[in-house]
């Protein structure tokens, strides 16, 4: 009988993944109670859009300043900012390494963990990501000083989105 259980439940998740891609979501999660103490928790998530997405919004922002100067110089110009912009690709960005909601210090009222020009410890708590009611702290990498923080309190976060630049 477990057999026919655990085949139901991988036709199951492959049905999520399918809905999934079908509707072009991002994450979906989905509890199946069997009995009292008897349930399969699944989360299916797709995260290779979040990297495009912020290349597609970044684009059209480039666009308006080609006519304005001259059409060579002004391309170039404005591609090379936006490379640089990029926070994740910074070799000091630290990254969520998880979806959830950030939280920048331990409770309502308390000093944030972190703030700009700050210095910091390997394994410091740089700030909190919630996930599931379960709070992660994120360590510092290595030590070194703030530069960045690019997300705010309360802010939600996905797989893979940078947190902070230490340098």
């Amino acid at each position: 009988m477990t057999d026919t259980k655990h085949e139901a439940d991988v036709a199951f998740i492959k049905a999520l993944a399918e809905l999934l891609r079908e509707n072009d979501l991002t994450e979906l999660q989905v509890k199946r109670e069997y009995g009292e103490e008897d349930s399969l928790n699944v989360r299916v998530s797709r995260m290779n859009q979040v990297a495009a997405a912020p290349v597609q919004v970044a684009v059209p922002a480039a666009a308006p300043a080609a006519p304005v100067a001259a059409p060579a110089a002004a391309p170039a110009a404005a591609e090379a900012p936006a490379a640089q912009e990029d926070p994740a690709s910074h070799p000091g960005a630290v990254t969520s390494p998880m979806v959830g909601t950030v939280y920048m210090q331990a409770e309502p009222g308390a000093p944030a963990f972190i703030s700009v020009g700050a210095s910091v410890s390997e394994g410091d708590t740089l700030l909190i990501v919630e996930a599931m009611k379960t709070m992660n702290h994120i360590h510092a990498p290595k030590a070194g000083t703030i530069k960045r923080i690019l997300v705010g309190d309360g802010d939600a976060v996905e797989f893979g989105t940078p947190l902070v630049i230490v340098e």
